[in-house]
């Protein structure tokens, strides 16, 4: 990986100054590939079109493993990339790749390169926001100053421990379960949450927050043709 820029959000007309900022600090760019899972201006696709081979993912992109889940046009293109990845770095493994955002999804690939399913949980600021969202007193916990413990001796630290504890636990019980039924499992922690969680989980893990940008790229590469 070259470069990365995380960008929020940006009001109209301003993403388009940014991308082209970038554009200019990369010239050479080529091919695109555009994931998103929120609704999102449509001055971005235009750009992409306009400034190079522009690829749109979606649950009909052609991808490198075979979809053996129930409802594919209902699978999440973040877990569709995520696959692509598990696809590309661990072929012919059990792997099982849990990305901790929004949502913490499980999502496992055999080994004959077949995704089989996987799990939906809510993610650590989901967990934490409904506790204050859905009680009379309890606040809204800050979690990047988390640490480990099973004691909580006030308010904050307990709902601090509710959230991640929990999270780390329920993640544990999860690869405990996958390593049950599945021979030389691998697994892999990715997103934003995957730094703190990966400190309070025992099991063997591999962290990496960019898991889902190495399979959009192999995504991308594999239908470049």
């Amino acid at each position: 990986m070259i470069a990365c820029w995380r960008l929020k959000l940006l009001k109209k007309g301003l993403f388009s100054k940014k991308i082209k900022i970038f554009f200019e600090k990369f010239p050479l760019i080529e091919f695109s590939i555009l994931s998103s899972v929120q609704n999102h201006p449509q001055e971005w696709e235009k750009i992409l079109q306009q400034k190079t081979k522009f690829l749109q993912l979606s649950s009909s992109t052609p991808v490198s493993f075979k979809n053996n889940y129930a409802s594919p046009k209902t699978l999440g293109i973040d877990r569709i990339a995520l696959m692509a990845a598990a696809s590309a770095k661990y072929n012919s493994q059990n792997v099982l790749v849990i990305d901790a955002g929004t949502c913490i999804t499980y999502d496992f690939l055999n080994e004959k390169n077949e995704y089989l399913g996987g799990v939906i949980s809510p993610g650590l600021q989901m967990r934490a926001k409904a506790m204050k969202e859905f009680t009379a007193k309890l606040p809204l916990v800050e979690l990047s100053d988390f640490e480990s413990s099973i004691l909580g001796r006030d308010t904050q630290q307990c709902l601090k421990i509710g959230v991640v504890k929990a999270a780390a636990l329920e993640i544990d019980g999860f690869i405990n379960e996958y390593s049950e039924n599945f021979q030389d499992l691998t697994v892999i922690l990715s997103g934003g949450d995957s730094q703190i969680l990966s400190k309070n989980v025992k099991n063997s893990i591999f962290a990496t927050s960019n898991f889902l940008l190495e399979g959009l790229n192999q995504i991308l590469e594999f239908n470049k043709s």
